[in-house]
């Protein structure tokens, strides 16, 4: 059984994934509203006060983030920056800083989406934020020490949300939480190393 650090649990994904995990593994979950873990990515030192009050963990999991859905026309730099602070920073900054409390062997997994490669009309910041997390796993993938392991997660629209994100998505084929939550466990128990699990 592994000590798994869970953040972004209260989302839709994030709350498929801890029950899918709670199955076999020890999972310590946070966000922005956990009463017992509460973290903001966006702060250096919120992250470590979590960090430092789980202790050492086998593995590192992220499943949030914000973007910035609009038209490219009217988008302003202030805008995009959402999606650059929010999704990109807050998970490698988790990522960078839970490195030092990961134990030998372990891994993290960070989120990223199918508009990594298949952009759709108001969703450029989406797009550039998830090829820019799946580039920083590839690298860090290189760099860790200690048997550590890096990868991420892409899944397509979440059936859950499809309601309120099909106009979006048209042709798009939604995946279940559930379904997207078995790449979770395969980065985490499995042997790769800076690869993307696509459920798509």
């Amino acid at each position: 059984m592994k000590k798994i650090l869970l953040v972004g649990a209260g989302g839709t994904l994030g709350s498929a994934v801890a029950t899918h995990l709670r199955q076999q593994h020890d999972v310590i979950t946070a966000s922005r509203s956990d009463p017992a873990h509460p973290v903001d990515l966006g702060s250096d030192d919120s992250v470590t006060a979590l960090l430092q009050s789980v202790g050492k963990v086998d593995a590192i999991v992220a499943t949030t983030g914000a973007v910035h859905f609009g038209p490219l026309g009217e988008m302003t730099a202030a805008q995009f920056d959402i999606g650059l602070q929010d999704k990109l920073l807050g998970q490698v900054r988790l990522a960078l800083l839970g490195q030092h409390h990961l134990n030998e062997g372990g891994s993290i997994t960070l989120t990223t989406g199918i508009l990594t490669e298949q952009p759709i009309a108001q969703g450029a910041n989406a797009t550039a934020v998830n090829a820019a997390i799946e580039g920083f796993v590839r690298a860090a993938a290189l760099e860790l020490p200690r048997g550590l392991r890096i990868n991420a997660v892409s899944p397509s629209v979440l059936l859950e949300a499809w309601d309120s994100y099909a106009g979006f998505f048209p042709g798009f084929e939604a995946v279940t939480a559930a379904r997207a939550a078995l790449a979770y466990q395969r980065s985490i128990d499995g042997i790769a190393n800076g690869q993307v699990f696509k459920v798509w």
